[in-house]
């Protein structure tokens, strides 16, 4: 169904240039790929959520807030936002157009290649408790916040083509009870039955 790891095909700068729900839709069933000094590490992208920007009281950037941490927002799409929340670093992709904050969220991955490497970064007893949420990966994959301002389409930290989903659920996103209407936005999407999807 995907294609070996041998052959990874990255998706160009152009591919994050799309409106940001449908980036967000796209974004399932690529692949998440990190070259590190241990090894290369990957994961199937099942689960993102949109992050629509100065309209949205759910991201950072509602009412155009720019800070030191939400500048890289304003930027061109395809560079990746990174984040600290408690102990945990988040990765995003900046989306939309210069100068309007948007993002998508890399909520999940189903573990591809690379897996033993993951479970040294992040020991587990239950495989599908490895990457099913936006720490987990992110620890699993031995993601940083070094990773803030870098392209998403280059090299070490890069998506690639993956599979052809048929069936792609849309729900409300997790964690964010404290937005008003805005937690009521249908903007997140996932691979539907795939059991990495963290919840």
């Amino acid at each position: 169904m995907i294609t070996n790891e041998n052959s990874f095909q990255l998706l160009p700068e152009s591919f994050y240039k799309q409106p940001t729900l449908t980036l967000a839709k796209q974004l399932i069933g690529k692949i998440l790929v990190h070259e590190t000094e241990e090894g290369l590490s990957s994961g199937v992208i099942v689960e993102t959520e949109a992050y629509l920007g100065a309209l949205d009281r759910a991201a950072h950037s509602y009412g155009y807030r720019r800070t030191k941490r939400t500048e890289i927002m304003y930027h061109q799409a395809g560079l990746i936002y990174t984040y600290q929340m408690h102990t945990h670093c988040l990765l995003n992709i900046v989306s939309g157009e210069v100068g309007e904050p948007e993002a998508v969220l890399i909520r999940a991955i189903e573990p591809y290649s690379g897996v033993d490497l993951m479970m040294q970064k992040r020991p587990v007893k239950n495989i599908q408790n490895l990457t099913s949420g936006p720490g987990k990966l992110t620890k699993a994959l031995g993601i940083t916040m070094q990773m803030y301002g870098k392209p998403i389409y280059k090299q070490p930290l890069y998506i690639t083509e993956g599979a052809r989903i048929d069936e792609i659920m849309t729900g409300l996103r997790i964690g964010i009870s404290n937005t008003e209407e805005a937690r009521d936005y249908p903007y997140r999407f996932w691979m539907a039955g795939n059991s990495y999807v963290s919840r």
